[in-house]
């Protein structure tokens, strides 16, 4: 039996070897993968049939083989030997090729087939097994890597794997024929054998860059959910996702931004749905200002948001800003009004969230731009929309002329707030920033909501003139900026306006090119202002922040949503 057995590996695709001890045997293998050490079982799959078998089974070493018959003529039946990855349309090649003897997609397909539990680390008889980090041999005998053997380091080295990968000659006797594109490989590490075979699931047929099946839009779920907790950091992830999914853009994309959230909300310690709510919540209604009752009914009132962007747009030109950001540019409204003005001739629109940013271009037609090549061609120079949180570092937002936080502090937690404070006004430091936030005074004449509510559901707080005053004024002083304050809507006498506005410029001989310029009879707090009677909410701020580890936070945005 035992020399049937070793004849057998000589076929196997896969192999898996641990080492053990009496306390902890090595054939706890067995109850990981759910196969019994001591019988060979055979699996029907769609392509063939799989057999599990145990080469060896000790306390002290323990090896798992996958052996995968493949069945030629049901693959060209089912692929008809064409599509993304199929076998080649040549009819003797459809029948007579590699797949038999090289591990493949359809190695990978089996492997999540025949170890399912171990795959999703779960064991019922042994629920503490799958946490257990285990000494892991791999080997695999054959297998293809387009790319070769400096691929296959690439690929699992940055997973912790110490990685051998002998290229396979095409002909031993023949030497001078070079090598094939085939690989020995040997993985040598210390994961969880759950983690392990999810590796292996997605990083198989990425080296051998083909597929049998076609590639739907669910394998972009099958791939995040395999790549979970590796793929997000991986240095090679955009070639793992572009050849798992068969170089499709489309499911390329999607995969691409998905991951993106995935490490974002890694390190904001949350989820990723939290990070990316900026679409598809209802937006509030706006109030009404006393002065559009009855006498200005018959014209249709100016929204609020509409009002907050003509007084960004005019803080804007006020200071002369031509490169401008749009830090949580959300759906992009603000952006289609700088593109409106040719004096803005570098617009860039920042936000965390993926969908937001879509929505943008959907709304700004970048994705659509119509029959006018040239004006396309002129608006995609001006504009670029990227993503990224508010609350580290990025080297892409300095060296501008002015930068605008239009509803965003108040989707910041407080104690992030000196986190973004410090990426916007320490790092980025541009001439002139422009913040609008909700002056929550004026919330009692907002007659439909309710005592105690804020504007919107994903507000961490919402200040007072006070409170915002304060807030500005140490920002100012702890960066070397003079801020004026500008009401935005209809003033009311006891409350103020429903939005308030802070516009900042760097101090004469603050370390720019800025200057102490004033308007009119507008209230200006120059650097040294000083901060009394703030609430907590605003004093949480105070503390000076240390970006070096910062962490990134959910800063979502949904801008005109929030009044």
């Amino acid at each position: 039996m035992r020399e049937d057995r070793r004849a057998i590996l000589g076929r196997v695709f896969l192999t898996i070897t641990t080492t053990g001890t009496a306390e902890r045997p090595a054939t706890d293998l067995g109850f990981l993968l759910h196969k019994h050490p001591d019988k060979a079982q055979r699996f029907s799959t769609s392509y063939g049939t799989a057999h599990v078998l145990y080469p060896e089974a000790t306390a002290e070493r323990c090896t798992a083989a996958l052996l995968l018959e493949v069945d030629s003529v049901a693959l060209v039946r089912r692929g008809r030997g064409k599509g993304r990855g199929g076998a080649p349309d040549s009819a003797l090649a459809q029948y007579v090729n590699d797949r038999p003897y090289a591990a493949s997609s359809l190695l990978a397909v089996a492997l999540s087939a025949v170890f399912s539990s171990a795959l999703r680390g779960q064991c019922k008889a042994r629920p503490e097994l799958p946490e257990r980090a285990l000494p892991l041999r791999i080997e695999v005998p054959a297998l293809p890597a387009r790319g070769g053997a400096a691929l296959v380091e690439r690929l699992f080295a940055p997973l912790g794997w110490a990685v051998t990968a002998e290229p396979v000659a095409l002909d031993e006797e023949f030497p001078a024929w070079g090598d094939s594109r085939y690989v020995r490989l040997v993985l040598e590490g210390e994961p969880r054998l759950a983690d392990a075979l999810r590796q292996l699931y997605v990083l198989l047929p990425v080296l051998d860059d083909a597929k049998h099946y076609w590639v739907a839009p669910d394998e972009v779920d099958k791939l995040l959910r395999s790549g979970e907790g590796w793929l997000e950091s991986h240095p090679e992830q955009r070639l793992i996702t572009n050849r798992y999914l068969a170089r499709r853009w489309s499911l390329t994309r999607s995969a691409l931004e998905r991951l993106e959230l995935a490490r974002l909300a890694e390190a904001d310690d949350t989820v990723a749905e939290e990070i990316d709510n900026a679409v598809g919540e209802p937006a509030a209604a706006e109030p009404m200002a006393e002065d559009e009752g009855e006498e200005g009914a018959e014209e249709r009132p100016v929204p609020l948001a509409v009002r907050r962007r003509e007084a960004i747009l005019d803080a804007l030109r006020g200071v002369g800003a031509a490169r401008v950001l749009d830090l949580g540019c959300g759906q992009g409204h603000l952006l289609g009004a700088l593109l409106k003005e040719a004096r803005f001739t570098e617009i860039v629109g920042v936000d965390v969230s993926m969908r937001a940013l879509n929505e943008a271009a959907r709304r700004l037609r970048l994705d659509r731009p119509g029959f006018d090549t040239a004006a396309a061609e002129r608006q995609s120079a001006r504009l670029k929309l990227t993503q990224g949180a508010l609350t580290y570092t990025d080297s892409r937002l300095a060296g501008y002329d002015a930068a605008v936080l239009s509803e965003v502090i108040e989707h910041v937690d407080p104690p992030r707030l000196p986190a973004l404070e410090h990426v916007v006004f320490g790092a980025a430091r541009p001439k002139a920033v422009v913040v609008t936030t909700p002056n929550v005074e004026y919330n009692v004449r907002w007659e439909t909501l309710p005592a105690g509510r804020m504007r919107h559901g994903d507000h961490r707080f919402e200040w007072t003139r006070e409170e915002f005053r304060a807030w500005a004024g140490q920002v100012a002083e702890r960066h070397g900026y003079v801020v004026e304050f500008r009401p935005v809507g209809p003033e009311d006498p006891e409350v103020g306006p429903p939005t308030q506005l802070a516009l900042f410029r760097v101090a004469a001989g603050g370390g720019d090119d800025g200057t102490d310029s004033r308007n009119g009879d507008r209230t200006a707090t120059t650097a040294t202002a000083t901060a009394t009677g703030m609430a907590p909410t605003a004093a949480a701020t105070g503390a000076t922040a240390t970006m070096t580890t910062a962490t990134t936070t959910a800063t979502t945005t949904t801008k005109e949503a929030a009044a």
